[in-house]
């Protein structure tokens, strides 16, 4: 079964691109001078910048030609492009941060995968929640979707919601609690729960 995802209109997410200030020190907040970063969809490449700045090696994919001519002089030694589609290049082994700033992403699912099997332990991005960005432990538990009764989640395949229920069951931890799940309506719909189990 060919579960790729088709190529999404790119319309909106050029509406929001570049980012504000506010979204960029929110990701360079959580770099590290020892991490080794992989920025999927890197753009016009400012955020790359400031993350060579910080980071100990930076991984810019972007597959647009015309953001990527003339590029190379710009770049800090440590910074290094990688031309392509990022769901079908292979990813660095050695990443231990990941940063996906696409508020209309489709493929989570793509990225968290090809993360997870590099070892990759975080993922920085706002495609879930199309808000601020998250850091999302791509180690963590996940609880199926099924078991929750009321409550926020977040799914790998980068649907979110909220599972409603009695009024008076609902408390504040319920509303400040996200439960990270990986089977949720969506990957039903869509034949990721069974790829998720196998994963």
């Amino acid at each position: 079964m060919n579960l790729a995802p088709a190529v999404p209109d790119e319309a909106w997410e050029w509406m929001w691109s570049p980012y504000d200030d506010t979204i960029y020190a929110a990701v360079l907040e959580q770099i590290a001078p020892n991490d080794i970063v992989l920025e999927i969809g890197a753009g016009d490449f400012r955020l790359a910048r400031q993350i060579a700045h910080r980071a100990q090696r930076v991984y810019a994919i972007e597959r647009k030609k015309a953001l990527l001519e003339n590029l190379e002089a710009d770049l800090l030694a440590n910074c290094h492009v990688i031309a392509g589609d990022g769901r079908w290049l292979p990813f660095p082994k050695e990443v231990t941060i990941a940063v996906l700033l696409m508020r209309h992403c489709t493929h989570l699912f793509w990225y968290w995968t090809k993360l997870t099997a590099v070892s990759c332990p975080k993922l920085i991005t706002n495609a879930r929640w199309g808000m601020d960005v998250e850091v999302i432990d791509l180690s963590g538990p996940r609880v199926p979707y099924e078991t929750l009764s009321m409550g926020w989640y977040a799914c790998w395949c980068g649907n979110t919601g909220f599972i409603p229920g009695q009024a008076e069951q609902l408390t504040g931890t319920m509303m400040d609690t996200i439960w990270e799940v990986n089977t949720c309506p969506a990957c039903v719909n869509t034949g990721l729960s069974n790829v998720g189990h196998s994963i």
